[in-house]
């Protein structure tokens, strides 16, 4: 049972290109230490889990393809999934707090004005990650310009991940969330961008977003 786990594990990570597996192991940094994770090879992330989550790995596995956009592995080897956290449910991955769901904001529905839903839910990391592999070089002035974001901070992430424009761009959009806390909304988020140059897909895919 142990060695099928183990062959699964390593032919989902041989099917992963190399920066959507860079971005699987920044992801499971929240549950394993990132000092384990850095130089991980393939292979070595799959006796990390192993020994970390012991008859859990293929599921820990799953719950992070899926905030990469990855269902078609989840899928093609038939990993299990958590049934009781939909995309849909206002839980999001990775410990983030529900947000409430009978607590409408003042002014969110005034009577008789079209509007967009009285609680729209916060941005999730699978929503991030999908921006973020969007977003392009210019992720620096996205972030100054419109995010509103220091400097300082940027060139911090630049330091703490070279290398891979997506997780740079992913670590960005994650810093605005957290300062925008409930606000971090796909509406909020579009209208921060709507005057930067960015590729149309960006505002598309938030666009539909807003009526989640």
């Amino acid at each position: 049972m142990a060695r099928d786990e183990r062959v699964t594990l390593l032919e989902v990570y041989q099917a992963l290109p190399e920066e959507q597996f860079q971005s699987l192991k920044f992801l499971l940094e929240g549950r394993i230490p990132a000092g384990l994770l850095h130089l991980a090879s393939r292979p070595d992330l799959c006796r990390i889990l192993l020994q970390r989550f012991p008859g859990n790995s293929l599921r820990v596995t799953a719950e992070i393809l899926r905030q990469l956009g990855r269902l078609d592995l989840i899928q093609r080897f038939q990993l299990p999934l958590e049934e009781q956290i939909p995309e849909e449910t206002s839980q999001e991955p990775n410990g983030d707090p529900p947000e409430a769901r009978g607590d409408p904001t003042p002014g969110c529905h005034p009577g008789g004005i079209p509007a967009p839903p009285a609680n729209p839910r916060r941005l999730t990391e699978k929503d991030l990650m999908q921006i973020a592999q969007r977003l392009g070089k210019e992720w620096q002035e996205v972030g100054i310009l419109h995010l509103g974001l220091e400097r300082s901070r940027l060139e911090q992430i630049q330091e703490e991940i070279p290398g891979n424009a997506v997780l740079r761009n992913f670590e960005m959009l994650r810093e605005w969330r957290q300062r925008e806390r409930h606000e971090a909304t796909a509406s909020r988020l579009r209208s921060c961008l709507e005057p930067a140059r960015l590729d149309p897909g960006i505002l598309d895919f938030l666009q539909s977003l807003q009526g989640n």
